[in-house]
């Protein structure tokens, strides 16, 4: 086996794959990116048993087909820190030789005939997404995710597919995040209401192998895994096991709420300012709106206090409630700047509810305010 490859493009398809292989593993093997040159194209394949995925190298040439496993850490090692426009990789009898104009690695060899397999995507009924969208989806919602919590299924995100539509939802017991797109099913392809649950590790794995120029995603969930599959990419994972939460009772109906429009950047420029002296462990900021200006304020005892105010567009009655910095905060830094966005807010004990207007829906629940 014998290839010439653009050094940046080769790293970047290869950090994907090595994204998937276990830091550590009883079985040695794993710790390898399986490299498959055959009909002049390269595939760089990963698995943990678990997840796994198979992504094509672009600028690369095959002088020689075959198949190679590289180390995940010397061979990582080796691209990030040679400087060399193309390099060349060769498997010898030997050795695997990873050869630039000015350095050459000689590693010792492993059979790649012993790697697990790692199938492509073969399915004829799927779902398939703008790849703009599906990105969206994950961005706004991996990150409320609990890969810590044994309670419900809350380590990953539910992926509920119906007709042309899809919904992302996860959750960590304390603020809910909730996003819609259109798609278009081919063959009838739906998912069961809640236990298509993506693990949140799948998930921004998938983000970063869509590249800025892929069209559409295509995404097929069977009984205990999902198949994701890109123009030059496929990912597999197991999905997490158990039920998600009844969500849709999370989110509030109300009709005489206060609802307060804004932009994120300012908003998110404000809690910035009055989070500084907040407490660190409960991270607690009063939101006060009233006469037209909406008060963000903090308290901590040896730390200090903050007023940040800020003109909004509300004369109704004053209400205030006190909600986590860090997960408000977390809203904000999904969206674009210049993004307007909807504060639907009833009482300092009812969850506050923040919208966009393209199926954005995010619910925080409120802490206790000092009286």
């Amino acid at each position: 086996m014998k290839i010439t490859c653009d050094r940046e493009k080769f790293l970047a398809a290869f950090q994907i794959a090595a994204a998937v292989a276990p830091v550590r593993s009883p079985k040695e093997i794993l710790n390898f990116v399986k490299l498959d040159a055959t009909g002049g194209s390269v595939v760089l394949m990963a698995t943990d048993l678990e997840a796994g995925v198979r992504i094509e190298v672009a600028d690369v040439e095959v002088l020689t087909p075959g198949k190679a496993l590289l180390n995940v850490q010397k061979v990582g090692n080796i691209l990030r820190e040679n400087s060399d426009e193309r390099i060349t990789i060769e498997l010898t009898e030997n050795s695997l030789d990873v050869l630039g104009k000015q350095a050459e690695f000689h590693l010792p060899i492993a059979s790649a005939d012993e790697y697990p397999t790692i199938n492509g995507f073969d399915e004829s009924s799927y779902f398939e997404i703008p790849a703009r969208a599906f990105r969206e989806l994950v961005r706004r919602t991996v990150f409320a995710t609990d890969t810590e919590s044994t309670r419900y299924a809350l380590g990953g995100v539910l992926l509920e597919i119906t007709g042309e539509d899809i919904t992302a939802v996860a959750t960590d017991g304390r603020r809910l995040a909730c996003m819609s797109a259109k798609g278009k099913s081919v063959e009838n392809f739906q998912t069961a209401s809640t236990s298509t649950i993506v693990p949140a590790k799948t998930l921004s794995l998938l983000e970063r192998s869509l590249g800025d120029g892929e069209e559409t995603v295509q995404i097929a969930a069977r009984n205990n895994d999902i198949l994701v599959r890109t123009s030059r990419c496929m990912i597999y994972s197991q999905l997490v096991e158990g039920r998600f939460p009844a969500w849709r009772q999370v989110i509030p109906k109300r009709e005489n709420s206060v609802v307060i429009e804004g932009i994120v950047g300012l908003m998110a420029s404000s809690l910035k300012q009055a989070s500084i002296v907040a407490d660190p462990e409960s991270r607690g900021v009063d939101f006060q709106f009233e006469n037209g200006s909406l008060v963000l304020s903090a308290a901590t005892a040896d730390i200090g206090t903050s007023r940040v105010e800020m003109p909004i567009a509300y004369d109704g009655k004053p209400i205030g409630i006190t909600l986590d910095a860090r997960f408000v905060g977390e809203f904000f830094r999904v969206l674009d700047n210049d993004r307007g966005f909807k504060f639907d807010v009833n009482s300092d004990t009812e969850p506050a509810v923040l919208k966009t207007d393209d199926g954005y829906v995010y619910v925080v629940m409120p802490m206790a305010r000092d009286r």
